[in-house]
């Protein structure tokens, strides 16, 4: 079973896409996270440092990733 740490480094390889533009996404749905923080979540699990994401930071990040790439919801009426 995949984790999701492992569903968001597929997701970064996929998408040719950097820490940097991680955050970026991450920001389109007002979720803050460091530069240090993101990077220990792509540590190999048996590192020390390594930190396993939650459920909170995969959801933001499809739903950024959403915006992104389709542009935001348009209003409801």
């Amino acid at each position: 079973m995949l984790s999701n740490n492992d569903i968001l480094k597929k997701l970064r390889v996929a998408h040719k896409m950097r820490n940097e533009d991680i955050i970026d996404v991450l920001k389109l749905v007002d979720f803050e996270i460091s530069k240090g923080a993101l990077g220990d979540m792509f540590r190999k699990d048996d590192h020390p440092n390594y930190v396993e994401a939650g459920d909170q930071i995969l959801r933001n990040f499809l739903n950024g990733l959403i915006i992104k790439l389709r542009g935001p919801m348009p209003k409801k009426k």
